[in-house]
Order: C-alpha cells, then sequence, then structure tokens
C-alpha cells in the first residue's frame, strides 16, 4: 500500500473535521500520519501555530499527467505567476476552496496569474470529481509523483490543502497551509504584483505577506 492509499485511510478514520498530515519525504519510507484539531489549518509536530516549510527558492522542474494524459511541467506557464494548488479529492477544506481558486484565474489571469492544480490522488477520482464541479484551470495528476512533486517544493510535512506562491519570474514568494480564503489570497496575490513591477524585492513582499495575514487574524476576517 503506497503513501497515499494510507493518507486515505487515515483520513477516513479521523474523527470528524479533521485534516491529515501527510510526510513528503524524498527517499521512499512509511509515511507518518496524524490528525489535527482544525480543517483549515495543520500546526507542526511541537507548535501550536501552522509552520511554513522552508520552500525551494525557484519553481521545480517535475512531470506529470494532465487530465488529458498529456506530460506538463510547471515550465509550459513560463512568465505566468503560479497559483499552485496541492489536493485530493477525499479532503473537504480542498473542495471548499476550489470555487475560490476558480474565481482567482478569471480575477487575476488577465494580470498573469495561473492556478494549477496538483491533485495527489488517484486519476479516475480526480477526472470525475474536476468534470462534477467544474473545474477550468489545468490539473495535473499523480499519486506518489504528486507527492514528489511537493516535496520537490521543499515541502517536507504538511496537510492539505496547501498552496504554493511564485512571481513571473519563477521564484517562490510563499506558502500557505491549510484553506485559502479571499482576503488571504488578496493580500498575498497584491503583493507578487507588487514584485513583478519592480516595486518589492520578494523578501519584502513575504514581510508585507506575514503583515497582511497577521492583521486579517487580528481583525478576524476569515471570508472565503
Amino acid at each position: 500500500m503506497n503513501r497515499l492509499a494510507i493518507a486515505a485511510l487515515v483520513i477516513g478514520t479521523a474523527a470528524a473535521g479533521a485534516v491529515a498530515y501527510l510526510a513528503f519525504e524524498k527517499r521512499a519510507q512509511p509515511p507518518a500520519a496524524t490528525s489535527a484539531p482544525a480543517e483549515s489549518q495543520t500546526a507542526a509536530p511541537g507548535s501550536t501555530e501552522p509552520q511554513p516549510a522552508v520552500l525551494a527558492e525557484r519553481v521545480p522542474e517535475f512531470q506529470l499527467a494532465d487530465r488529458d494524459g498529456t506530460m506538463r511541467s510547471l515550465a509550459d506557464w513560463q512568465g505566468k505567476s503560479l497559483i499552485v494548488n496541492f489536493w485530493a479529492t477525499w479532503c473537504a477544506p480542498c473542495r471548499r476552496e476550489i470555487p475560490l481558486l476558480g474565481e482567482l484565474q478569471q480575477q487575476y489571469g488577465p494580470a498573469g496569474f495561473q492556478v494549477i492544480g496538483v491533485a495527489a490522488d488517484y486519476r479516475d477520482k480526480v477526472i470525475a470529481y474536476a468534470e462534477k464541479s467544474g473545474i477550468k484551470y489545468p490539473l495535473l495528476i499523480g499519486e506518489q509523483d504528486a507527492l514528489d512533486a511537493a516535496a520537490a517544493f521543499g515541502v517536507e510535512i504538511v496537510g492539505f490543502p496547501f498552496t504554493v506562491f511564485s512571481d513571473s519570474q519563477g521564484r517562490v514568494i510563499t506558502c500557505h497551509v491549510g484553506e485559502l480564503t479571499r482576503p488571504q489570497a488578496e493580500v498575498i496575490l497584491g503583493a507578487i504584483e507588487r514584485v513583478n513591477s519592480g516595486v518589492v524585492s520578494p523578501d519584502q513582499a513575504r514581510s508585507e505577506i506575514t503583515a497582511g495575514i497577521d492583521r486579517l487574524k487580528v481583525e478576524g476576517v476569515n471570508e472565503s
């Protein structure tokens, strides 16, 4: 049984509303999986707050099959600011944020952003769910290969869903762990637009994003 199947089994048997931890390792090892008390946010072991992974500096090279079975890489969208969303059909917060991702593609696509879904799930289930829910943005699909793609981004332990954001030069700016909301997305994408226009550096954008997300927490702004 591969790590994807084990993770799905944990999801199925966890308490209602819990989110699984998936261990992403570059070497083939048995996965670590536990449940967390909140659906939209997960915390690293020993921490009370979600902890970002040590991310790759640039968008990594990997290939996964799209819905048509064609092998694609993120380089196919070179020059775009990427919104790479890792998800699975069995993940409730993943399913909830899909409509928002579609809206973000429509709103920010003309400004050079591209949403790409990376589904760590069984191909037939992903295709069926995508058709049912009307997902229009590109999907890359894999089981172990999708977990390896997460590892290529530098993600070692994270709960589904999570989303990695890059600028138009392929530099990874930030990773949001948990269900993405519109206010959070607007903070992140606004900062990346400023990077793309040369107003701020990637490091300055990261500081802006951290401050903006913290401000949303203080203000209690959680609307999707």
